[in-house]
This record gives structure tokens, sequence and C-alpha cells, in this order.
């Protein structure tokens, strides 16, 4: 599975942004995908994962209420919808896709990334 994450950018605080991860390879909707951000100096971050079906979603604390992932199988693409952003979730942000039976919310559980995308979020 090959992933690529876009959507990054510029926004105020406050605002939303929407951010996607498209795959390749027919067996993408066998893949439990989440979403993870690194600021700089700091580790990277679990934010939230959906299950393969879509049927299950996990988030982090603090993006909780304010994130939301959702994915269409049919169209190989999981899309992490964030509002109310403000300055402290500015970061890279990465989708990752793996196997496994439970929603994975550290970096090692998953097997594939994509490339990060830039979000920036001014005061």
């Amino acid at each position: 599975v090959q992933l690529q994450a876009s959507g990054g950018g510029l926004v105020q605080a406050g605002g939303s942004l929407t951010l996607s991860c498209a795959a390749s390879g027919r067996t993408f909707s066998t893949y439990n995908v989440g979403w993870f951000r690194q600021a700089p100096g700091k580790e990277r971050e679990f934010v939230g994962t959906i299950t393969w079906s879509g049927g299950d979603t996990s988030y982090a604390g603090s993006v909780k209420g304010r994130f939301i992932i959702s994915r269409d199988n049919a169209k190989n693409t999981v899309t992490l919808r964030m509002n109310s952003l403000s300055p402290e979730d500015t970061a890279v942000y990465y989708c990752a896709a793996e196997r496994g039976p439970l929603l994975g919310r550290r970096a090692s559980d998953y097997d594939y990334w994509g490339q990060g995308t830039q979000v920036t979020v001014s005061s």
C-alpha cells in the first residue's frame, strides 16, 4: 500500500481544514488507517484512526470532538476533517496504514506511511 497525504496549508485559529490520504492498491479497504502529527522538536503523536470498514474510530483526547476521520473505500481515500484549529495543532500530519486486529495508537503499530503534509495554524 502506498499512501499520499495532502490538503495541508495555513489557516487562522478557529478555522477548519480537511486533509486527505489517498492510497494505491486493491487491498486498501482491508487496512485500518491512522493519522499522526509531529511538531518541530516533538515526537510524533497519535491523532486518530479508523477501522478498515469505517465502522469505528478512535481519537486522541486533544482532538476529540474537533477532528473527524472518515473513509471512502471505493475511492481509496481517508479524510481528516479538522475544526476549531488552534496554534497547538500546527504540525506535519501523516497518514499510515496497518492490518492489526485493534485500532493502533502507536506509530510502531503501522506498517505503511505517507509523506507528511504541513498544517500551520496562525493565532
